[in-house]
């Protein structure tokens, strides 16, 4: 054999140096890295216009009931109970409810729309690292929030009720039914708002810069804390809540398990208040309140954590360097 056929034999290995190739695991909180227009400061951009289509949105939601107010007999009395009103939950007014949560649920569809507007495609990765909402891990981490959180409200009335506190349950009033419909028909919503908001939006803003993840979840805590007013135990309640839901974002690769805690904490705590053992419009807490919400909130964290990993939730994103350029595996970046 000539030393031509020789080297036409040879691997490709033997006449041109390999190009070599590794996966890349990219956590929740670095995602932004995988958007096709990423830059520093477009995550800031996302937020300043997503600021602008809320504001939009909700002037066309406003100004209709301001002039209907003004045209209908009645209506005007009513939005001034509305701007005066610090109880939103009130079983006579259901309409109050609809008042509160409704303006959070816009969060959702302002910051969707800036994210696509601004970052191109791969809006599906505030979602999770899979570039979607995982439904069949959704119900999953539901159904354990919900018992948790049905445990932990059974031992904390049932021990009020032990200590003599008075535990009354009414189910008598005319429009109760009217607003158990709105709770269970709108807190998802509100509670997936809030989230794709605190722990998706603004934990790829700040992991967009910074590489640790604690950063990415200690952040955006303040924010969250700061958009309730509540005293200073209910206010450290609600900083627990933002971090173990940001905790679990991180851990378990999406915002499922931190929206199926939040929906099930809300749900209860409006459904029971519509009954009377827990009052929804409640702003003050206690260091017991505080304890016994924590405890629950770790337990539901560290046994999501866990059942995703026996499941096999993805928890990272993949993305493969090849020589010295870069190969994203992101399928819906080109869907």
């Amino acid at each position: 054999m000539s030393s031509n056929e020789d080297a036409s034999a040879a691997p490709a290995s033997a006449i041109a140096p390999a190009r070599s190739s590794r996966a890349e695991q990219i956590p929740y909180h670095r995602l932004a890295h995988l958007r096709p227009r990423y830059r520093w400061w477009r995550m800031l951009v996302t937020g300043v216009l997503g600021v602008g289509l809320y504001v939009a949105m909700l002037l066309l939601l406003i100004v209709p009931l301001v002039v209907a107010s003004l045209l209908v007999p009645g209506w005007g009395a009513e939005m001034q109970v509305l701007l005066t009103t610090v109880q939103y939950f009130d079983l006579d007014r259901p309409w109050l409810f609809l008042a509160l949560v409704v303006p959070l649920i816009l969060m959702i569809p302002a910051l969707l729309l800036a994210s696509r507007i601004v970052e191109g495609r791969g809006v599906g990765l505030l979602s999770s690292v899979t570039g979607r909402l995982r439904m069949g891990w959704l119900g999953r981490s539901l159904l354990l929030a919900l018992a948790v959180f049905v445990m932990y409200f059974a031992v904390v009335l049932g021990w009020a009720a032990a200590t003599g506190e008075a535990i009354v349950v009414d189910f008598s009033h005319p429009t109760l039914w009217v607003m158990v419909l709105l709770v269970l028909l709108l807190i998802p919503l509100q509670a997936a708002a809030e989230e794709y908001v605190f722990r998706g939006y603004l934990m790829q803003l700040v992991g967009g810069w910074l590489r640790h993840p604690a950063f990415a979840i200690l952040l955006p805590v303040p924010l969250f804390v700061l958009g309730h007013g509540y005293d200073i135990w209910g206010a450290a309640s609600v900083g627990m809540f933002a971090l173990v839901a940001a905790w679990l974002t991180w851990r378990t690769g999406g915002l499922e398990a931190a929206i199926s805690l939040h929906i099930v904490n809300n749900a209860l705590i409006f459904l029971l208040g519509a009954v009377g053992p827990v009052d929804a419009n409640a702003t003050t807490g206690t260091p017991v309140d505080l304890l016994a919400s924590t405890i629950a909130m770790v337990v539901y964290a560290l046994l999501a954590d866990r059942w995703a990993g026996r499941l096999g939730i993805a928890r990272t994103a993949s993305r493969v360097a090849v020589g010295s350029g870069t190969h994203r595996l992101d399928r819906m970046l080109h869907g």
